[in-house]
């Protein structure tokens, strides 16, 4: 007996190396970095309020307000004449303000002539407190140039510094340079340019090895409760007339880092950070002075500390798998094993989550993906020796495959893959529509019992197109194709799978309507994509399930369908996947639509069968509307309008889409992008 704890031990530890050296290679392979990011922009976000701001920063918001306030008041159109931020300069420099940081560019001479340039000039000169700002340009070459305020606006500032940001693969804007090198001249950072200004000391600051640093967040730049521009004019008019109505006083500002910038609709640039994908860019150097002012800048442990925590957790699982193997109780295997799981995604995830608290940075993929490989690797070969692999294999997936699939898994188990494996899959989410309003006329028990006669119908047909439940979330059902087992017509699968749900619903709809008083429908949305699948676990749940954006594509799918009419909506990937392998249907064109959270635009069908109905719409309407389609999308509202209100009283479709140019007829776009642009989820 003793000698085979010994072997189970030894066999763990060569395990648990095994997968050790190998996360710890591909981890210097930066195939990690992508989902990193993504968990340390979630951290960022959900620890931000734990930290705190500088209160020597002021930000002063050229908004809408003051916009519309300088257009009644001073009659001033946009831009604005320079000689409004000379006021503004002069105003604060009467005291004894830090500096005046502007993230405004002046690369372009005043629209109002060079008096206007040289009176906001002298401002700068005898302030001697001011920025001024460049930004980097690359061509389509990469090579870069820079653009640079007008001369007499950039001879008297008092340093000209870099707003060009630092950003990641991904467009985001995680790090921030001390400063950029152009043609032998060193440009510091518009964040640390008043620090120089100022000739503070800077703390020790935690560089990377790139020398660019972390940047640490607030949830949003107005924890720095921005002031409003026109209040600044009118108290710097009040203070040159010598009255004392002002909201303000020049001392007000004295010891301040002031920054200045554009903060109205359409006018500031846009940023994507780890809390906000629309993170105003002049929060970017604000962060940055407050994590100089705070030390706050958040500090990557070194390197061999990540490599003891790979370690660390690949050991703890490969111990805690052996002694759950010692176990002579199947159903003791199968506990421990889940507590094995739930205790190492535990301590993969919430160790780097509280050291982030504090600002310390560890990372957190390599060691779950650490764990999840020992656990696999030990559960695979536990198995695979004491033959419980079977067993495992129908207990861990019987809830959301089909006994087809179980069955090939256990026939082959090497096409079981798990852990997070990307792959392309065809997504499916569906819910009831108005479920929420049936829910409240009907007691719980009498609820429950049609909520799951109807789960089990979907479910049914789902598992028998070879899909994999991933979810129930009430009435709404989640499930993918391709995982664990490819398929190569995924995608015809799940459309099959759609429209037969969508048929065996109209047939049971009469008699759901005498269980509940109201007739059922359900919303379905897909979209096929790439996304990360395997078997994740908390504490509450081990499930085999689905991340990624493609996933929450199909999840705004479902929702989409709400505002055009339809009942099943899939994306042009999904559709162009699924004419490969039959799929002999009719597929409307619906529109070219931004769901909610994404800028990019997707084109989204509606499935119909080929029958003698669809056949006379195509004829009498699809025609009409995909003329109208076109029209609508180049802009020409009018046109298009009339077309779809010819037909908007026998077609829902038309009709949304009347509605929605009578609403962009009333409320012309300033840049029409040629997009739908979602509202709901």
């Amino acid at each position: 007996m003793a000698s085979e704890k010994q072997k189970i031990l030894l066999r763990s530890v060569v395990i648990s190396g095994c997968c050790f050296v190998a996360i710890v290679l591909l981890n210097l392979t930066s195939i990690f970095t992508g989902l990193e990011n993504k968990t340390y922009d979630g951290r960022m976000k959900n620890t931000a309020s734990t930290v705190s701001r500088s209160d020597d920063i002021i930000f002063i918001a050229v908004d809408q307000d003051s916009i519309d306030w300088a257009q009644k008041e001073l009659g001033w159109g946009w831009p604005w004449p320079r000689s409004a931020y000379a006021d503004i300069v002069d105003f604060i420099s009467a005291g004894k303000v830090n500096s005046i940081a502007f993230d405004i560019f002046f690369t372009e001479p005043s629209i109002y002539g060079p008096e206007d340039d040289l009176r906001f000039a002298q401002a700068e000169k005898n302030s001697g407190k001011v920025i001024q700002t460049l930004f980097v340009e690359k061509d389509a070459y990469g090579e870069e140039s820079i653009l640079l305020p007008i001369d007499v606006i950039r001879d008297n500032a008092a340093i000209i510094a870099n707003v060009t940001s630092k950003k990641d693969k991904d467009d985001i804007i995680r790090r921030v340079r001390l400063s950029y090198q152009f043609e032998g001249k060193e440009y510091p950072n518009l964040g640390f340019a008043p620090i120089l200004l100022n000739k503070e000391n800077l703390p020790e600051l935690p560089l990377l090895d790139d020398n660019t640093l972390l940047l640490r967040y607030q949830k949003t730049t107005n924890i720095y409760n921005p002031y409003r521009a026109s209040d600044i004019l009118q108290s710097a008019y009040a203070w040159k007339n010598g009255e004392t109505t002002g909201l303000y006083t020049p001392e007000d500002f004295d010891d301040f880092y002031v920054f200045v910038g554009y903060y109205a609709p359409g006018l500031f640039d846009i940023c994507s950070t780890p809390v906000s994908q629309v993170f105003p860019g002049v929060g970017v150097h604000i962060t940055t002075i407050d994590n100089v002012l705070n030390n706050s800048f958040v500090k990557k442990l070194p390197g061999f500390v990540q490599i003891l925590w790979i370690f660390f957790l690949c050991l703890f699982t490969g111990f805690f798998m052996a002694l759950a193997e010692r176990n002579r109780s199947q159903t003791k295997i199968v506990v421990s094993i889940i507590i094995c799981f739930i205790a190492s995604c535990l301590l993969a995830v919430i160790v780097p989550y509280v050291l982030f608290i504090p600002g310390f940075f560890l990372q957190m993929i390599p060691g779950i993906f650490g764990f999840l490989s020992t656990f696999l690797v030990s559960l695979g070969f536990s198995y695979a020796v004491e033959g419980r692999q079977k067993r495992f294999i129908k207990s861990a997936f019987g809830q959301y495959l089909s006994p087809t699939v179980i069955e090939q898994l256990i026939a082959e188990p090497e096409k079981l893959k798990l852990g997070g494996e990307r792959r392309e899959i065809s997504i499916y989410f569906s819910d009831i529509q108005g479920f929420t309003s049936i829910s409240e006329h009907i007691p719980p028990e009498k609820l429950i019992g049609i909520l799951n006669k109807y789960l089990s119908e979907m479910s049914d047909i789902i598992l028998k197109h070879g899909g994999t439940i991933d979810k129930y979330e009430g009435d709404a059902i989640v499930a993918f194709w391709n995982a664990p087992l490819e398929e190569e017509n995924h995608a015809f699968r799940i459309i099959s799978a759609a429209m037969e749900c969508q048929k065996r619903l109209s047939e049971l709809r009469s008699e759901f309507e005498q269980l509940c008083g109201k007739k059922l429908y359900q919303r379905i949305g897909i979209n096929t994509g790439f996304a990360v699948v395997g078997n994740m676990g908390s504490q509450n749940r081990f499930d085999y399930t689905m991340i990624g954006d493609s996933v929450n594509l199909a999840s705004r799918l479902e929702g989409l369908n709400k505002q055009f009419g339809t009942y099943i909506l899939c994306t042009e990937a999904t559709k162009n996947a699924a004419v490969k392998y039959g799929a002999d249907l009719e597929w409307r064109k619906i529109a070219n639509v931004a769901v909610v959270g994404k800028n990019e635009p997707v084109i989204v069908y509606e499935p119909l069968e080929k029958n003698a109905e669809t056949e006379k719409l195509k004829k009498t309407i699809f025609e009409d509307f995909d003329g109208a389609w076109e029209l609508f999308y180049a802009g020409k509202f009018n046109l298009a309008l009339k077309i779809f209100e010819k037909h908007s009283k026998e077609d829902i479709v038309c009709e949304k889409y009347a509605e929605k140019c009578r609403e962009l007829i009333s409320n012309p776009p300033a840049n029409w992008e040629g997009k739908w642009v979602a509202t709901l989820k």
